[in-house]
């Protein structure tokens, strides 16, 4: 009962992450977003990576947290901010759950991954996914619509990419130091992205709704939410874990529903069903290779 309770806060906190990621991004601009979301989620895991400092004893390697750091939180999470200043957070959530197809699909060619016949079945699913929702105009994705789906498209490529890269890098460092040096390097994305675009949020209003976003995109949704997401890795498995793509989308379209008064329309429930077939194939493993744990497990 408590990973399946773990499963639906977690959904729901990360589903409330793109209502969150407009409000702030309307108050503070996208790469006050990205500063802000990082801080308040480092001064959750600070305090944590003090705590467990003693049994942290893996080595740092800098070069490689620095390229996850930024492929992970500092440019996707600007190009999703910069996504929803066009539009709504329910489509940028269903792009979003393209992030373990396209995983599939950069580790094909990047890092001599094989793919197997179901997977590249899910990636083409994927794809109709994403034409399905341009309305079958996928050309305004590189047009006038690249502010909007085709940012959102990147940012879950960086995902895939991050994903793919700390596995074959980070895999001897303790998740809680990459978690933290993560989201310390997306601090700094942040704040270079906002000097360099000049758009320093001086006289920001920090009203209710900014402040709840703050906090809830940070310390919930960058903090609590990757404690939750490692404790179902850890007390049930990376499968189940994973399960929680499937529900952010519905929960990302409920909040947007309830909060925005977002519309639900047939294009966006027909192209996220299309998208979860595709994760469904995706992430499916083989027959043989199920046979295989089983009887592994049981020696």
């Amino acid at each position: 009962m408590r990973l399946y309770s773990a499963l639906i806060g977690l959904s729901l906190i990360w589903g409330m992450s793109f209502v969150f990621i407009k409000w702030i991004t309307d108050a503070a601009g996208v790469w006050g977003t990205v500063f802000f979301r990082c801080l308040a989620g480092i001064l959750i895991l600070l305090p944590l990576l003090w705590w467990k400092r003693k049994q942290i004893t893996s080595t740092f390697q800098w070069r490689h947290v620095i390229i996850v750091g930024l492929f992970n939180a500092g440019l996707p999470w600007g190009l999703i901010a910069l996504s929803e200043t066009q539009i709504h957070t329910s489509t940028a959530s269903v792009l979003n759950a393209l992030t373990p197809i396209f995983t599939g699909l950069i580790g094909f060619l990047f890092f001599s991954k094989k793919l197997t016949r179901q997977q590249w079945m899910g990636i083409l699913l994927g794809f109709c996914g994403i034409l399905i929702l341009t309305e079958f105009q996928i050309h305004m994705i590189l047009g006038e619509n690249f502010i909007g789906m085709g940012t959102m498209v990147l940012a879950t490529l960086c995902y895939g990419f991050a994903s793919q890269y700390a596995k074959q890098y980070l895999q001897q460092m303790h998740v809680l130091l990459i978690s933290t040096c993560t989201l310390l390097v997306g601090t700094l994305t942040g704040l270079v992205g906002m000097i360099v675009t000049n758009t320093i949020p001086t006289q920001m209003e920090f009203n209710g709704t900014v402040i709840l976003s703050i906090i809830g995109l940070g310390c919930f949704g960058s903090g609590i939410a990757y404690l939750l997401f490692y404790f179902l890795m850890i007390e049930g498995s990376p499968e189940f874990a994973t399960t929680v793509t499937y529900l952010i989308p519905v929960t990302a379209i409920m909040w947007g529903y309830i909060l925005m008064k977002e519309p639900i329309t047939q294009h966006l429930l027909l192209g996220l069903f299309i998208i979860l077939f595709g994760i469904y194939f995706t992430n499916r493993k083989p027959k043989i290779m199920i046979e295989k744990t089983r009887a592994n497990s049981m020696e």
